[in-house]
């Protein structure tokens, strides 16, 4: 099962940003007031249920933890989105999903290296 922490301060987006040099993070914004994110959290759970321990998963509620949530998108140089997953490597995002494609499924084969890393740029 995959190690599961909520993020819901500054030094707690720090450490998870720097746990991402030393294995992937995937991390979760949630909007608690918005059924399709109740949704992608479902599939969050299944996959932290099915995945390894090697994986660690953060979720960030972004409306009770607002700052964060911001403070998230500013460092990591990509739109706001959620529900939305970004999978984390050496602090940058290598691959992210948003609103339906939030899938247990898209997630593990993001992990494995089955999904294209994605271009913020473009």
């Amino acid at each position: 099962m995959a190690v599961f922490k909520e993020i819901t301060c500054s030094q707690e987006l720090g450490q998870i940003l720097d746990e991402s040099c030393q294995r992937q993070v995937v991390l979760f914004k949630h909007s608690t007031a918005c059924p399709i994110s109740s949704r992608a959290w479902r599939e969050i759970q299944n996959y932290i249920q099915e995945s390894s321990d090697e994986v660690l998963v953060g979720m960030i509620k972004v409306i009770e933890s607002r700052p964060v949530s911001s403070q998230a998108t500013e460092k990591l140089g990509c739109k706001h989105q959620s529900p939305q997953v970004l999978l984390l490597s050496d602090r940058q995002v290598i691959w992210q999903a948003s609103h339906q494609e939030v899938t247990q499924v898209s997630i593990s084969e993001a992990v494995e290296g089955e999904k294209m890393p994605i271009n913020l740029l473009d």
